[in-house]
């Protein structure tokens, strides 16, 4: 099964348990889910009905984690650390994991030092263990390790949930994505007719430049023919010429 579908089937299964509880009993199902090493997505279960109404409330807590884990980095659980839940060991191994997503999502080259800040590593070692055996066997990146430029190249980075407002400039981003491909397709037509027309035009001058050559032909054919068909005198014909001459 690959990961898209695992994941869709997780999905599936928290959805359908989060929709069957309410309250504090939502508690264990979003330690499961922001616990679960095949799990990156959350705004499904974020937008059930049970899961929103925690919102307001003595449980809200629980919806600000799964908000964290939707959306939020390491450093921002650090900045809310003293009003959200501690984390366990596995929360905080998703957590990190979903930071180098979202920092893949606006630079494809991430330096050494970003990252060990980012993620509190401690040094270069620790980092690239954690880049190889957590983010790059998982499957949610792919990617470069290059310790002479001590940064990371991503080929390529799972996405994360939507961010409140991101879509419109999701939409924006799309949309002049799209115009972009309709001038370049505009462009590449002009000039495949453009290529046409020359080539037509060659195919023409080629038809002119074959025609004379064959009119040269035929016509030193033809001088050669008119040679070969003259009469030639021979020597004793000139001699009874001259001598006709003489009389």
């Amino acid at each position: 099964m690959d990961i898209e579908q695992k994941q869709a089937d997780l999905i599936d299964q928290f959805v359908k348990q989060a929709s069957s509880l309410h309250g504090s009993a939502l508690a264990p199902l979003v330690a499961d889910a922001t616990s679960h090493p095949s799990l990156f997505a959350f705004s499904e279960i974020l937008s059930v009905p049970s899961v929103l109404q925690l919102g307001g409330t003595e449980n809200s807590v629980y919806l600000d984690v799964l908000r964290l884990f939707a959306h939020g980095t390491w450093s921002d659980y650090k900045s809310n650390a003293g009003r959200l839940p501690q984390l366990v060991p596995e929360q905080v191994l998703k957590l990190k994991q979903l930071t180098v997503l979202t920092l893949a999502e606006t630079n494809k080259v991430l330096p050494y030092d970003q990252l060990m800040q980012e993620l509190d590593v401690m040094n270069v070692r620790e980092l690239e263990d954690f880049l190889i055996n957590e983010c790059m066997y998982a499957g949610i990146v792919r990617g470069k390790l290059d310790q002479l430029r001590r940064c990371f190249e991503v080929q390529f980075a799972a996405g994360r949930d939507l961010r409140p407002g991101q879509l419109g400039s999701m939409i924006q981003t799309l949309s002049n994505w799209l115009a972009t491909s309709d001038n370049l397709l505009i462009s590449i037509q002009e000039k495949i007719k453009w290529a046409d027309s020359m080539s037509e035009l060659d195919k023409k001058h080629r038809k002119e430049v074959e025609d004379r050559v064959e009119d040269v032909k035929k016509s030193i054919s033809l001088k050669k023919l008119q040679t070969v068909s003259r009469p030639t005198l021979t020597s004793e014909g000139m001699r009874r010429s001259t001598l006709n001459l003489v009389e």
